[in-house]
This record gives structure tokens, C-alpha cells and sequence, in this order.
């Protein structure tokens, strides 16, 4: 597990992604390797009013939130006497809290720093030659690590703006999108459904999955896949995904990957998980499901009149395109 440190851009975009697919705070520090306090404070400091966490809106309330307090910091360089003020008590042993606190019940002093602006300025430029003042030492600026190549998300990934343009159109067949639909209220719960829609008839399969780790769900994505003639795959950056390589292996088809915060870019599937709902809502424990239960769905959707098809069916529409309708086992 990393050391606590400052939440960063990247890690919010695999946040926004995770949270929005119903993963909870103590699921989440599991995939990025971080602290469950640490996301649950970013979490309830950066989401929306409606409880959404959005990635570009967390990292502004951020950059908003460091500004603030480089301007705290700088307030203090700019105050001889009450820079002065913080030096003697830190060298006389006083932590900042101290400090704050008693300039707060002395405000006849005409001076104020709260404990925050203190160890701000102690952070800045101005004020490291103060730290071994002091007691733990700990908030010396140290130089920044590059992430090890372990620590990214989905390794290998291609972007979506490279699928071929012919998978657009879906006049061709074997281009596919999947996705994970998860027991969002169910914690203690890490059962999902993995989902795969074929673009041009807009054929569903969904199998039950005991968990979402990478290995198992890509040997299940490729069972899914298996006779749909498949050419390519597009998914979300879901750390499910990091094995993606193993279902290009497995199905001779190249996986790309949508923009962070941009799932109309796998709409297919999308529209799928909204149809799937209908008959598991969210809240649904997927443990309790059997996979009789999601082979009842999976007929009725597949065999509705659809208006985009012109009311045939996805089975109808899938069989005129001769796609092979083999049971997934």
C-alpha cells in the first residue's frame, strides 16, 4: 500500500471510473493501492453536491484548495512580525498547533496564522529552512517519485479514437463493447455480471462472475466473445481490464479503450446495462443472482423488437448477419 500522499490527477480520473461503476471507497484504495481513510477523504472532499465524484471537478476543488493555501503561506512570508513570531516559537519547541492556538487566545498581538497556514508555509519554499525545528521533521519536501510502471492502471492501452473507422457505421459485424455491471450497495458483495454487446445486431451475452479480477474476467470476456467472428473490443478503463492483452490473445481481436468520463464512447453496452437493470436494479446482489436469472433476461432483450432495427430483434438481426448463436458455457 503506498504512503499517504497527496491524492493525483491520474488516480482521480481511476476514482471517477471506479466510483461511478459502484465500487465503494474500501474497493477502490484495494485497486490503487491506497489507504481507505485517504479515498474516503478525497471522496467527501471533492464529489458533488448530488454525491457523483467527477474527475476535472475534483481536480479543480484541488488546485482551488492548494491555491488557497499557498496564498495562507505566502501571508506569512509577507509579515515580518509574524514570521518572526513563528520562528522564535518553533525554535523554542512549539508545534504549529500550539502556535495557532495561542495567537488565538492573544489576539491583542494583532497577529494570526491558523495551524494550516503554518505547515503550509513550512511546505513552500520559504519556509524548509524551518523544518528541522520541527519535532517529527516531517514535512521537508522531498523530491518527487515517477510511479512505477506496476502502479498503472490499464498497462498497454490503446485509445478508442484508434478503433477503425468501419466499426463506427456497424455495417460490419464482430465489433463488440463490454462492460461490468457490479452490486454497488452490497460492499461485503465483490460479485458482478461482465456484459458484451455486439455493435451492429446489438446481441447481448452476460455471465455471472464471482469477482472482477483481471485474469478470470478476461477468460470470461473471451467466452462471451467466442463465434461472434469478433474484429475489435472497446471497454472503460475498469481496473478489470489490466488484463486485456489475455482476450486479445484469446479472441485475435485488439481491445481499445474509452477517454476517462466518457462512456457514450462504449454506447452499445451502455444502453445494454440500462435494459439489464430493468431486471436487476442497482442495489441488486449479484451473489443472490443465478445465472438462469440473467439467461431469462438476456432472451427478452434479445428477442424485443427494437425501433433502431427497424423492430426486428437483435436474435433476428444477428442471425441475417449470420452470427453464431451458441450457448456460452
Amino acid at each position: 500500500m503506498k504512503k499517504a500522499s497527496k491524492v493525483t490527477d491520474a488516480e482521480r480520473s481511476e476514482i471517477d471510473i471506479l466510483h461511478t461503476k459502484g465500487y465503494s471507497a474500501r474497493a477502490i484504495a484495494r485497486a490503487l493501492g491506497r489507504s481507505p481513510n485517504t479515498i474516503a477523504t478525497e471522496l467527501q472532499r471533492n464529489s458533488l453536491k448530488d454525491g457523483r465524484y467527477v474527475a476535472t471537478h475534483a481536480k479543480h476543488k484541488a488546485y482551488v484548495r492548494r491555491k488557497y493555501a499557498r496564498y495562507q503561506g505566502k501571508k506569512i512570508q509577507d509579515n515580518d512580525e509574524l514570521r518572526s513570531f513563528i520562528v522564535l516559537k518553533l525554535s523554542e519547541h512549539w508545534n504549529p498547533d500550539e502556535i495557532a492556538g495561542y495567537l488565538r487566545a492573544n489576539s491583542a498581538l494583532g497577529i494570526y496564522a491558523s495551524k494550516t497556514a503554518i505547515y503550509e508555509w513550512l511546505r513552500s519554499a520559504w519556509g524548509q529552512q524551518y523544518c528541522p525545528l520541527l519535532y517529527s521533521k516531517r514535512y521537508r519536501k522531498k523530491p518527487r517519485r515517477q510511479l512505477r510502471a506496476g502502479h498503472v492502471m490499464i498497462p498497454d492501452r490503446t485509445s478508442v479514437t484508434e478503433r477503425p473507422l468501419v466499426a463506427l457505421d456497424r455495417a460490419e459485424t464482430g465489433h463488440c463493447e463490454y462492460d461490468s455491471v457490479v452490486s454497488s450497495k452490497h460492499p461485503g458483495s465483490v460479485s458482478a455480471l461482465a456484459v458484451l454487446t455486439e455493435r451492429s445486431s446489438r446481441l447481448v451475452r452476460a455471465k455471472l462472475v464471482p469477482n472482477l479480477k483481471p485474469e478470470p474476467y478476461a477468460h470470461t470476456i473471451s467466452r462471451l466473445a467466442s463465434g461472434l467472428g469478433v474484429r475489435s473490443m472497446t471497454t472503460d478503463n475498469g481496473i478489470e481490464n489490466r488484463r486485456h492483452a489475455l482476450v486479445t490473445k484469446k479472441t485475435g481481436a485488439p481491445v481499445f479503450f474509452t477517454d476517462p468520463y466518457s462512456s457514450w464512447q462504449k454506447g452499445s453496452v451502455e444502453n445494454t446495462n440500462k435494459m439489464l437493470r430493468r431486471y436487476f436494479p442497482k442495489g441488486t446482489d449479484f451473489a443472490t443472482v443465478t445465472q438462469t436469472d440473467v439467461d431469462m433476461a438476456l432472451t427478452r432483450i434479445n428477442n424485443k423488437p427494437r425501433k433502431i432495427l427497424g423492430y426486428k430483434s437483435s436474435l433476428q438481426v444477428a442471425k441475417e448477419k449470420g452470427l453464431i448463436l451458441e450457448g456460452v458455457s
